[in-house]
Parts: structure tokens; sequence; C-alpha cells
């Protein structure tokens, strides 16, 4: 039964509109929509001598979003993934948009910054 959400009208809407949210950003990001049993995913992958990647899911049998950011480093052509920041409790679309401006401009950069630093 959940596989076939992944073809309703109403997801389809919902990952249309928060594609088109990201729409300032598609220079700067490529970015991939995955479906999954549980849920469905958008995968923002940076292009930039710093490359992050910005994963968003959102879950059919609930009503909010989790985001996670990772940095990226090349270990002997393998891509290996350090999470910097983590948000599993948004609620609507305008707080996911500001989370996700708020991590391009560096909110998960300077949160791990500062984790390092308490140490």
């Amino acid at each position: 039964m959940c596989m076939d959400r992944k073809y309703s009208f109403e997801t389809q809407k919902e990952i249309n509109t928060v594609l088109a949210s990201f729409n300032e950003w598609k220079n700067l990001f490529s970015i991939k929509v995955d479906y999954f049993y549980e849920g469905w995913g958008i995968y923002l992958k940076e292009k930039s001598l710093y490359p992050r990647s910005i994963v968003i899911f959102k879950s059919y049998s609930e009503n909010n979003y989790a985001i996670k950011s990772f940095e990226i480093h090349t270990n002997k052509g393998k891509e290996i993934y350090k999470e910097l920041y983590v948000n599993e409790n948004i609620t609507t679309m305008s707080e996911l948009y500001t989370e996700v401006k708020e991590i391009i401009y560096g909110k998960d950069i300077l949160g791990s910054i500062s984790s390092i630093r308490q140490d």
C-alpha cells in the first residue's frame, strides 16, 4: 500500500512544491529525488570545492520532515560522509525552506565547528 503513495497526486504535488522552493539554488546543487517504501527523499549535493550533501526525508505516515547535512570527503576515490547537522521535526514547508536556507549559508558548518571547540 505504501508504495502506491509515491504515485499519489498529493505526494507528487508536495515534492514538486519542495523542489520549486529550491529553484533559486539549482545552479549550486545537483538534485535527486528517491522513493522508498516508507517515504521519499530529496538529495541536494553541493557543486563546490567544499561539497556538502543535504538530505530531506518525508515519511508517508508522518506529517513532519527530517533534514540532515553531511560534509563529503574523498578517500582513495570513495566518498565518505560526515554528519554535520540533523533536525527531524520540521512541520511546515516554510520551516523546511528556512532550515535549508540556513544550512546553505553555513548553519551546519558553524555548529560543527562549535562542537569541536567544546570537546
